[in-house]
């Protein structure tokens, strides 16, 4: 098949590069010329495991180009695929014009039919608005079809999720379209879900308000368990092997972050205000982690009750290991705070080096702790839980480390005379 993907972004380059992988003929287009250029040349602008080798790979074979030239390219191809961003405004709802340019370029654009799929995550009735937008300035319903067929992708596996999808759920006002899109995307079987437009918009929702729950529940009750002095890691054993609740998004730690979570709960929560619907459980959500870092701080004055001009090293600063990704981190929220309480803030990732002001950014995560009085852990980077402990406390000015993620071993920390802190952790 011949799949236009409009939008060179996170969801738009890996959607892309699958189905390019697949064996469809992909065409990826974006308004950015320089972004096309460089990914013409093979060189993508994201860390994502496996991407610049398979879109590579897929140039090569010629299944995949990129073209800045959106119209030409909706003319062109009878499947446009719509992944483009849908970032959120100050009152939490989403900003939808990137979405209002595409269609307005696909209905000056349409000489024949199209399936034109919504990738992006979009408020409930978007697609259904979509419908009547095109039909209310005169386009033939027998030219098109709309489709939601929203994205389920984690950053640092997401080639692994299109290629092993647990589900695949697509939204349709007709069946027309249904026969095309059990071949839009192959491999193993997988259940479909077929549903209404704002039936799929509203799926999309509700995975990622209910993982969002998750994780804060996990980050309350490790706040339950530092009062009566119990391991966290002993009730998430228990929570992860009921079958009923399962182990993942079980983790306590500075809260969820990233391009997705609170951007997704932030518009449902709009959305179901917007129809008069109480949002008394999102609140709660988003009230928890939205307080998770000023605990952290809290559980550091303990040991250290003033932080004025101390040294503080943060190892992490992307929302999460195994991406590049600062949207919404927690970690680099931490950080600002520190700098505004007067902190001397030495930072070290793997993937990220910072430019901030007040901050010095390091290379070398062992550098990046000398003369430190704290060291904070704030992404659970594999690395930091494999680290020289006697080559830090031969480092550091100072002996308190902060787990901010519960995935150090607080133990052998202990063992080489720094003082281990956690919230829920022993």
């Amino acid at each position: 098949m011949r799949i236009c993907v409009v939008g060179a972004g996170y969801v738009g380059l890996t959607t892309a590069a699958a189905l390019a992988d697949f064996g469809h003929e992909v065409q990826c287009v974006d308004m950015k010329q320089a972004k096309i250029d460089s990914l013409t040349q093979g060189k993508v602008p994201i860390y994502e495991p496996g991407l610049e080798r398979l879109i590579r790979r897929n140039l090569e074979k010629d299944k995949l180009r990129f073209s800045s030239n959106v119209s030409e390219s909706i003319r062109d191809y009878p499947i446009i695929l719509i992944a483009v961003g849908t970032p959120s405004r100050e009152d939490g709802s989403s900003n939808l014009n990137y979405i209002n340019q595409v269609i307005n370029i696909i209905a000056s654009n349409i000489n024949n039919y199209k399936i034109i799929i919504t990738k992006s995550t979009v408020p409930p009735g978007t697609n259904e608005w979509i419908y009547q937008m095109l039909v209310e300035i005169g386009i033939e319903e027998d030219l098109f079809d709309i489709v939601s067929n929203p994205e389920f992708l984690r950053e640092g596996t997401a080639l692994w999720d299109i290629f092993h999808p647990n589900k695949l759920v697509f939204g349709t006002r007709t069946d027309r379209p249904i026969e095309v899109l059990k071949k839009l995307y192959e491999g193993e079987k997988v259940p479909y879900i077929f549903t209404s437009l704002t039936g799929a918009e509203l799926i999309k929702y509700a995975s990622n308000a209910f993982l969002a729950t998750k994780i804060s529940f996990a980050n309350e009750m490790a706040r339950i368990c530092d009062v009566y002095e119990v391991d966290y890691l002993d009730i998430y054993k228990g929570l992860a092997t009921d079958p009923r609740i399962g182990r993942y998004f079980l983790n306590a730690g500075l809260g969820f972050g990233g391009s997705c979570l609170p951007k997704d709960l932030s518009s449902l929560k709009h959305s179901a205000i917007s129809r008069n619907v109480e949002t008394k459980l999102l609140d709660a959500v988003m009230e928890i982690n939205d307080t998770q870092i000023e605990l952290y701080l809290n559980k550091l004055s303990t040991a250290l009750p003033s932080l004025e001009n101390k040294q503080v090293t943060v190892w992490g600063v992307t929302f999460k290991s195994g991406t590049d990704d600062l949207r919404s981190s927690p970690a680099l929220a931490l950080i600002k705070r520190l700098v505004q309480k007067g902190c001397r803030v030495h930072s070290y990732d793997p993937m990220v080096q910072l430019e901030l002001p007040d901050v010095s950014s390091y290379v070398n995560q062992y550098e990046s702790v000398v003369g430190s009085d704290v060291l904070i852990i704030a992404t659970e980077w594999n690395q930091f839980q494999k680290c020289n402990w006697s080559e830090v406390k031969s480092r550091m000015k100072g002996s308190i480390i902060l787990d901010a993620r519960n995935c150090i071993d607080g133990k052998t920390v202990r063992r080489h005379g720094l003082l281990y802190l956690g919230v829920g952790k022993r």
